[in-house]
């Protein structure tokens, strides 16, 4: 049985002891610290140690990161390029570390963690959170970095790298927690104490899963039976036909009337549009899934040009809703009027998955961001 990885990312010389206590009590665990001066990493001899040290982090199943006084060796530019810059800045709001791209050896490492979605744990030494902090209030003053000096950084001008890229970490949409600490023990019990609880959470996860598929299970079950009954009592043809397709194109027809609440979503349904320009045509110009905001992970929002929105309850596939609009333009005209008929007739608007928003996107999630912060 493999153990679990634990890739430790830090300055080595100023935090040598913290290094040394920490693999044991990793050790301890039964888990697997990968240290570099422990010979952990696998140098290829054909590339450069920072390159073989981004390529490790890769194979780690979580990542502890220690910022101290120093800033460390400045990585190659050829192993930043192992990694995507782009991706990385859409992960926070605060991009500035970025600017003049000074990146360290340990921070290259991390920003890899970030990039394959590793669970990272952060902790920032309590002097240099203190110095973080009286930098932040002060940074927009003109001339301040080069008037003032920080205790707790070993080198002054690698301070702003050091204290950006804090920022960096802070301002992730997730996995942002940066943890405090003014000796080992202080890291050895939050982590103790967060594995724990994660180890309890995907229990109870897996407990739920496993629960919900037994009852999705039985209400599939239960539906077939349903339509099945419903069906085989329905003698007209034209209405066995209209019943079928209500069952079958319901979340299409949904869909439409929800985004096109402001125009005639039955001229859309009988059009001979795609998906994609009855989207177009009401005013949609991007549609964002919910990953990497702060709101239910299920909804997917529909962004109009004057930047209000929709929100659906459910992940759209729009591929799949194009390829059953065209199953679904291939019925003659009266079908799908009775069809549309027959299931907008009884709609309940209160279970509508299709919600508008009148106020602003951007708004709406740096709002929830500074909620979350």
């Amino acid at each position: 049985m493999a153990n679990l990885k634990t890739f430790v990312s830090s300055t080595c010389y100023d935090l040598n002891v913290v290094r040394g206590q920490l693999r044991t009590f990793i050790s301890s665990l039964g888990y697997e610290p990968v240290m570099s001066d422990h010979n952990d990493v696998l140098y290829d001899p054909r590339e450069h140690t920072h390159e073989s040290c981004v390529k490790e982090v890769q194979n780690a199943d979580m990542a502890i990161l220690i910022i101290g006084s120093r800033f460390g060796g400045k990585a190659i530019p050829k192993a930043i390029e192992h990694l995507d810059i782009d991706t990385l800045k859409n992960a926070s709001k605060s991009n500035l570390f970025f600017d003049k791209m000074n990146i360290s050896i340990t921070q290259l490492e991390i920003l890899k963690a970030i990039e394959m979605e590793i669970p990272i744990f952060t902790f920032i030494d309590q002097r240099v959170a203190h110095d973080h902090l009286f930098y932040e209030k002060n940074k927009s003053k003109k001339g301040f970095l080069d008037n003032v000096d920080f205790p707790s950084i070993d080198k002054k001008e690698t301070a702003v790298f050091i204290f950006e890229f804090i920022n960096f970490i802070r301002h992730r949409s997730k996995n942002n927690s940066v943890v405090e600490f003014s000796k080992v023990e202080d890291i050895q019990d939050f982590l103790r104490k967060q594995w724990a609880a994660l180890f309890q959470r995907l229990l109870f996860e897996e407990k739920t899963k496993k629960e919900e598929i037994r009852r999705f299970d039985f209400l599939t079950t239960q539906l077939t039976d349903i339509k099945t009954t419903i069906l085989t009592t329905i003698t007209n043809a034209d209405l066995k036909e209209t019943a079928r397709g209500a069952i079958r194109y319901r979340k299409l027809i949904d869909f439409v009337y929800g985004i096109g609440v402001n125009l005639a979503p039955i001229d859309l349904l009988l059009s001979e549009k795609t998906i994609e320009e009855i989207l177009k045509e009401c005013g949609i110009v991007d549609v964002i899934q919910s990953d990497g905001v702060r709101r239910p992970s299920r909804h997917m929002y529909y962004i109009r040009e004057d930047r209000t929105f929709f929100t659906s309850r459910f992940r759209y596939n729009l591929n799949e809703l194009d390829t059953e609009f065209m199953e679904f333009k291939e019925l003659n005209k009266n079908a799908k009027k009775a069809i549309i008929n027959a299931i907008t007739e009884n709609e309940d608007r209160h279970f509508r998955v299709i919600r508008y928003h009148t106020e602003n996107f951007d708004e709406y999630i740096n709002q929830s961001n500074e909620d979350d912060d």
